[in-house]
């Protein structure tokens, strides 16, 4: 088969075009930008794709020099006047989203699909299911939405039975599979442009665990809507046996252990809570990209809080404070977020709040909410101050590092994330 893949640096598009490749597919590509972890794994499946403006030629001289493509793959984000995308339909060419392309994989190469789905979770816990049937040398296809200090983001095995698939909600992706077995890590009302009413999220949910052979998650997340579901199993407590930093750590890992020792077999539960226990951790999740500067994806007040609480884990034995640079992810999510930042902080000492990341075609008309609006709403606005990207706010976070704080940016946007990276050496 070959397959044209729109969007390709992404951490969506790109490791599923490596799974392609991995599957024998022929592959191309493009982008507008490049990333370069995932263009250098790119480079090493020798995949065809070109960064460019995504006018449609690269597409074109593909279809020509190869005598036709059988599938366009785009990203979510590609606009419906995409140059790409209308050259596509125009050359009447299979077009779909990234799910209705993974879910043929999954058919035609007969896996069973282990979907992890949830609002906060889902990478860490797609992360460590991966690692811990690798630990076991239990074979593992598999596709984790961030990058892997440890492996690849997606890899397809051809002596595995299973798929392993962080499994998203937006855009009701979830719902185009059927999984032998999902894991749900956590549930509070997010997507308001896909979902415009926390019955209609909750309602998903339901379809999702409905679609599901097998189904493991936390008795308070179901909140009546499917606990009583004969697939759905049940899970009250976080296991004492790990000892991963960070409550929501040892909660991932509670889950993945119970889902895989139910319904894997020759799953060892001792060895794989010793694998979990060494579990090296992702990209963005609590990631240090300098000494004592962390970057992590935390944008949800629940998400912010749990990660806060593994900051302070960390900081503590060391007599450390905490710091963070905090880039809220779209101001549409933000009027209904904000009245949940009440606590959110109580485990910083310090909050640098800079102008939240807007996301093109998924916010409404109104007004930008501020740094300064929105620091309003927390319980203590007295430990956060707005900052820029920009000179002055890489030194107030060299004078916090050197005045013994470790600092976290949590970013759900790319502009954080990509600017602290940029000058990572100006804090080694």
């Amino acid at each position: 088969m070959k397959v044209f893949f729109s969007g390709i640096s992404g951490v969506g598009i790109g490791p599923l075009a490596e799974i392609a490749a991995d599957a024998g597919d022929q592959v191309f590509g493009s982008d507008v930008h490049a990333d370069p972890l995932i263009n250098s794994e790119l480079d090493s499946h020798n995949i065809d794709y070109r960064i460019y403006n995504q006018d449609g030629s690269f597409l074109r001289e593909v279809y020509e020099r190869e005598g036709g493509i059988d599938w366009f793959v785009h990203t979510s984000a590609l606009p419906p006047d995409h140059p790409e995308l209308l050259l596509a339909q125009e050359l009447g060419i299979k077009v779909s989203k990234r799910d209705g392309f993974l879910s043929d994989f999954i058919k035609r190469h007969n896996l069973k699909l282990i979907a992890i789905a949830g609002t906060s979770g889902k990478t860490t816990t797609t992360a460590m299911a991966v690692w811990g049937l690798q630990q076991l040398h239990i074979p593992v296809s598999y596709l984790v939405g961030t990058t892997l200090p440890w492996a690849a983001a997606g890899k397809y095995d051809p002596a595995a039975e299973y798929f392993v698939y962080e499994c998203d909600e937006f855009d009701r992706n979830f719902l185009a599979y059927e999984p032998y077995l999902s894991m749900i890590t956590s549930l509070s009302y997010d997507h308001a442009e896909i979902y415009p009413t926390f019955e209609s999220y909750y309602e998903a949910f339901k379809e999702f665990v409905a679609r599901s052979e097998h189904c493991v998650g936390w008795r308070d997340d179901s909140r009546g809507y499917w606990e009583d579901a004969p697939n759905y199993v049940i899970q009250d407590f976080i296991d004492e046996r790990f000892t991963l930093a960070g409550a929501v750590n040892r909660k991932d890992a509670t889950l993945v252990l119970r889902s895989l020792r139910l319904f894997i077999p020759d799953v060892d539960a001792s060895k794989l809570i010793t694998a979990l226990n060494r579990f090296p951790g992702t990209g963005r999740r609590f990631e240090e990209i300098a000494p004592n500067l962390y970057s992590d994806y935390a944008h949800l007040p629940e998400e912010i809080e749990a990660m806060l609480q593994k900051a302070r884990e960390v900081a503590d034995p060391l007599q450390k404070k905490v710091a963070v640079v905090y880039e809220p992810l779209q101001n549409m999510r933000q009027y209904n977020i904000r009245s949940q930042y009440a606590k959110t902080f109580y485990n910083a000492d310090r909050v640098l709040w800079l102008p939240t990341y807007q996301i093109l075609g998924r916010e409404d008309d109104r007004p930008v909410l501020t740094p300064e609006e929105l620091i309003t709403n927390i319980d203590d606005p007295s430990k956060a101050e707005p900052v820029d990207l920009n000179d002055n706010l890489i030194n107030k976070v060299k004078e916090l590092i050197a005045d013994n704080y470790i600092v976290v940016v949590a970013s759900g946007g790319k502009t954080g994330d990509a600017f602290f990276r940029e000058h990572a050496n100006l804090f080694a």
